[in-house]
């Protein structure tokens, strides 16, 4: 016994409609091209983000940078970021390094050597009180 089919349906349907017992290709599709998209959202959301650290790597204030992002990531507060990205972008000058040059010259220059623990040098005589 066949059935007979109904004069007004069509006898052609599209692609993306399965029949009985088949998977849905167009819903398969869809799932994946959505978490794909998803990853590749995040992924450039945490690229941009990390763009400060990246930038300021090798600077004396990385640190700074860091915890600005690291901020801005937890609080969704935009200006942690943006200082961040500022503070990246800005050559700091070395001061430390100069300093402790002139400190290690000047140290070969007169002799010495680095000062006595306080532990190790005798006391120092008693003062006379004034007054008594």
């Amino acid at each position: 016994m066949t059935a007979a089919q109904h004069p007004a349906a069509t006898h052609h349907l599209p692609w993306f409609l399965s029949g009985p017992g088949e998977s849905d290709v167009l819903l398969t599709f869809t799932t994946i091209v959505v978490i794909a998209t998803v990853f590749g959202l995040g992924v450039v959301f945490f690229r941009l983000h990390s763009l400060p650290e990246r930038l300021g790597h090798k600077k004396l204030q990385f640190e700074i940078v860091a915890v600005l992002g690291l901020l801005s990531l937890l609080t969704h507060v935009h200006a942690f970021w943006v200082a961040g990205l500022l503070l990246a972008l800005i050559d700091l000058p070395d001061f430390q390094t100069p300093l402790k040059r002139i400190a290690t010259s000047l140290e070969k220059l007169s002799h010495s050597e680095a000062p006595a623990p306080a532990s190790t040098l005798p006391p120092s005589p008693p003062t006379p009180e004034a007054g008594a």
